[in-house]
């Protein structure tokens, strides 16, 4: 008989709707009944992708002994992390302090009133690996509550302190932001960079696009050594393994130091904020591979992670058949038999490592054998002819491949990692003239503000026609970005009008008077505390997202109360971004635009839009970072940013308003003035 789960829409949810334990969602109806019948909740936490969590799941929460202890001691809590990142935010926190780790599927138990006093993560059915079994857990767990009750609760009421105090950044009056902030983060970057290997830290390797961003824009203000491991780190995660060669796309991490053999869930926000790195360094270095990998990326997107109606799907599984990755492994004769016929084995050979007793497991995972560059003249084939072989080859794979059984899909779909694709495809459209990528785009904000905006405010997710979770500040900020990316790159002025909305709200409901913004609305009641994080993980916490969205709002509105805002908490962080600073990626990336010099454009045509195309084809040749564009027909609307406003067109001929650093340079309708203008004013 289904439990309760059976009524919510999480994918990840639904899995656990029929095992016999006596399931709850996050909600005031369980803590109620902890609380009537004096019992503690254990709580568990994890998401549609997770291996592990499958594991326990099947391993424990399948069986019938174990639910039986679960649902006669214990109210059972099961929450998807990614519709309450709050919730796990909070209780990962408490684990950490408790444990000295954290991770997924996380396993917590609670005080009616919701207090961790004990937990972990996984848990086995039996003791192996220095674990203990899940069974002797909960019996530890409830003779604890019953014979040191009182204990228990000063643990979980310390514990809550600890973790309310973690909302606290302190502040020191006229601390300002270092000249040499940003050169000391790149310092620190550069320095624990893997040359050997690429990337930060060991095995497990994380891709890490918000660090590689960064560099990117030191790159931009003319220092050239970071560009060096942001080109490594690049082609050695597109050579295979963590990317997908064949049907597109990242898995989530690689378990080894050669970016080989991945845990094979492919996410959301992983895949769009990586295409966005390799889009910039494609065009800043006018890399046609870079490029090659951010469209086959995006592309991924498109083709296996769109709902028809144009939300992105938050993951696949890692698992088909019950098995790890078997979706994306071959034999060796396999590949032989589907390449030889067709005449690409030869060629194939010379381009993969394709061992004959594989390079995992028995299996074969696709990876090429050095960098792209040497492999056109390794196969004796010019650059282009290359590439179109490499399709060819993908081609053939990819149709084998597409008779497989598929991973499964968390189909949910989710505001903030939307807004990441939609920034993604907005600004692919732009620079790579891809008027596919502009109507996917157009598509997803559409959906998005129709389907996720309702007369409660923005919500977080959405599945089968119904919205769910009120929305988190990474939401709407991430979102605002997303609208405004795309307001650049069709000029229609209702995303614009939706992103001053949103950052109006978020201002509104999600603010910290004492600085920074809570990451739950001020009507949400249903936590210990009202978290405030601030450390980017795989994704930008909510406050950086905050600060990002405001800096862009006050770039075309000139409203300096929005910079001060979006800057209050910078110097707070500075010590904490050099000592740290892969967990502060996308604050680098905010603090790095608020350091400026920022450039504003305004494009203004007599008719139509259409005239201005020309001026937007130089401004959009290459990466033009900390610069923002608004377009508009002679004569703005009243509703249309102030950077529009009281300009108007010269001579009856499309004019270029070009400003930067509160200094504007003289109006021009010629195309050769204007390239001249953003040649000069762009500092790479």
């Amino acid at each position: 008989m289904p439990n309760r789960l059976i009524h919510e829409t999480s994918p990840y949810l639904l899995q656990h709707a029929t095992n016999p334990v006596d399931w709850y969602p996050w909600g005031d109806e369980a803590f109620e009944k902890a609380r009537r019948e004096n019992k503690p909740v254990f709580l568990s936490i994890g998401y549609a992708a997770c291996h592990w969590c499958h594991v326990m799941a099947h391993e424990s929460f399948e069986d019938p002994q174990i639910a039986e202890i679960l649902n006669q001691h214990f109210v059972s809590i099961k929450v998807d992390r990614e519709e309450r990142p709050d919730v796990d935010g909070i209780y990962m926190n408490a684990v950490i302090a408790l444990t000295g780790q954290g991770g997924w599927p996380l396993s917590v138990f609670l005080t009616p009133e919701g207090k961790p006093f004990y937990g972990g993560t996984y848990f086995p059915p039996t003791p192996r690996h220095g674990l203990p079994a899940f069974r002797d857990v909960l019996h530890a767990a409830l003779q604890a509550w019953e014979n040191d009750r009182d204990d228990l609760f000063k643990a979980g009421e310390q514990l809550a302190q600890h973790i309310h105090a973690m909302n606290d950044w302190g502040s020191v009056p006229g601390l300002v932001l270092r000249a040499n902030l940003l050169e000391q983060v790149t310092h620190a970057l550069l320095a624990s960079y893997d040359r050997r290997y690429g990337g930060w830290g060991n095995a497990p390797r994380f891709p890490q696009p918000m660090a590689l961003e960064f560099l990117l824009l030191q790159v931009t203000r003319g220092n050239e050594d970071a560009l060096k491991p942001v080109e490594h780190n690049l082609q050695v995660m597109s050579r295979g393994g963590l990317y997908d060669i064949i049907g597109g796309g990242f898995a989530r991490y690689s378990t080894d130091n050669h970016w080989l053999v991945p845990h094979f869930e492919k996410m959301l926000y992983d895949n769009a904020q990586i295409s966005s790195v390799y889009l910039h360094a494609g065009m800043l270095e006018k890399n046609p591979w870079f490029l090659r990998i951010a469209t086959q990326t995006l592309d991924f997107l498109l083709e296996e992670m769109r709902h028809p109606l144009g939300g992105f799907f938050s993951s696949l599984d890692a698992d088909s058949e019950g098995e790890e990755g078997k979706f994306y492994l071959w034999d060796f004769d396999e590949l032989r038999q589907i390449l030889e016929p067709a005449g690409q084995w030869d060629f194939s050979c010379q381009v993969f490592n394709l061992p004959r007793n594989g390079n995992f497991e028995g299996k074969i995972i696709l990876q090429i054998q050095e960098d792209w560059e040497r492999l056109p003249e390794k196969t004796g084939l010019s650059e282009t002819d290359f590439l179109k072989q490499m399709d060819t080859v993908r081609a053939l794979l990819y149709q084998k491949r597409s008779l497989r059984v598929r991973p499964s899909t968390d189909d949910k779909v989710i505001v903030s990692w939307n807004g990441f694709a939609l920034r993604a495809l907005a600004e692919a459209a732009r620079y790579l003239n891809r008027p596919d990528y502009l109507h996917a785009a157009q598509q997803n904000a559409h959906f998005l503000l129709e389907n996720l905006y309702t007369p409660r405010g923005l919500m977080r997710t959405w599945r089968e026609g119904s919205p769910r979770q009120i929305a988190l500040l990474e939401d709407y900020a991430s979102l605002i970005i997303g609208l405004l990316a795309l307001y650049q790159s069709d000029d229609n002025i209702v995303w614009y009008e939706w992103a001053v909305k949103l950052g109006e709200e978020m201002i509104s409901r999600y603010r910290d008077p004492a600085g920074g913004f809570y990451d739950t609305r001020d009507d949400q009641q249903d936590l210990i505390i009202r978290p405030k994080d601030f450390q980017d993980n795989a994704t930008p916490c909510g406050n950086s997202l905050a600060s990002y969205a405001l800096l862009l709002l006050y770039e075309f509105s000139g409203d300096d109360s929005i910079y001060q805002l979006a800057t209050r908490v910078f110097p707070l962080l500075q010590d904490s971004l050099v000592k740290y600073p892969t967990a502060f990626g996308f604050w680098l990336q905010a603090i790095d635009w608020a350091m400026g010099p920022s450039r504003q454009v305004a494009l203004l045509a007599p008719r139509t839009l259409e005239e201005l195309q020309p001026f937007k084809n130089i401004l959009w040749e290459t990466y033009r970072p900390r610069l923002v564009c608004a377009s508009s027909t002679f004569q703005p609307a009243t509703n249309a940013p102030a950077l529009l406003q009281e300009r108007s067109v010269l001579n009856g001929e499309v004019t270029a308003y070009l400003c930067e650093g509160f200094v504007c340079l003289q109006p021009t309708s010629d195309l050769e003035t204007f390239r001249q203008q953003m040649q000069t004013q762009a500092s790479h």
